[in-house]
């Protein structure tokens, strides 16, 4: 298949070690991308969320596209054009590492286009778990809400970091511990997902930690 990502260098390798051997191209923006994207079979676009104007390179084309919506939905990407899509469109986990899991998480903005879903997975040589289309998805959501209460935890002077992270992998045979894992997948990915599904959802338990915002906004620095 000749895939197009849209991202960096680090999307385009973790790619390559999941799915295997296809034609892989890389662009950097969308401006790039809108070069090449009619010779595309599948596009995976991975920061989309930067800049959801640029969505509608995709809606004017017969493309298909998995968009990382762990920040935004298919329905509001959809939405912000219409309803007027000639492409076909998936969302995908496109967070840091979690391409590499043994499942790829997946969502749909419409039910009769799963079977298409299947084709191309099959084709990307990977197996797949489909999730409601939501903001945060369903991992993104869980681990972006235990980090966040791990921050409230340190905030309070209870545990330590290096505690904590002890603590979940031995307590809960969790693979890394919260601060781990938000070293893994970037402390702004955390904050910008956890701002997102707070927007959604206006639930408590994703209200953003004042120390958690305080790193985040000294990481500009």
């Amino acid at each position: 298949m000749k895939i197009l990502l849209v991202g960096q260098q680090s999307h385009l390798e973790e790619c390559r070690k999941k799915f295997g051997q296809h034609d892989y191209s890389l662009a950097a923006d969308h401006e790039v991308a809108g070069l090449s994207i009619a010779s595309a079979d599948v596009i995976f676009d991975f920061v989309l969320d930067q800049d959801p104007y640029a969505f509608k390179l995709y809606a004017d084309n017969a493309v298909t596209v998995f968009i990382n919506t762990c920040k935004v939905s298919l329905a509001e990407l959809a939405y912000s054009v219409n309803g007027k899509l000639n492409c076909s469109i998936f969302g995908f986990n496109g967070l840091p590492t979690m391409v590499s899991r043994a499942f790829l998480e997946v969502s749909v903005l419409f039910p009769e286009t799963t079977a298409a879903l299947d084709s191309i997975c099959k084709q990307l040589n990977t197996e797949y778990i489909l999730v409601e289309d939501r903001v945060g998805m369903v991992t993104p959501r869980v681990i972006s809400m235990i980090i966040n209460e791990a921050y409230y935890t340190v905030q309070e002077g209870t545990a330590s970091r290096e505690d904590i992270d002890l603590a979940m992998k031995l307590g809960t045979n969790y693979p890394y511990g919260p601060f781990e894992w938000c070293t893994q997948l970037g402390l702004k990915n955390i904050y910008e997902l956890l701002e997102a599904i707070y927007n959604d959802t206006k639930d408590e338990r994703y209200k953003i930690c004042p120390l958690l915002k305080k790193e985040y906004l000294n990481q500009s620095f």
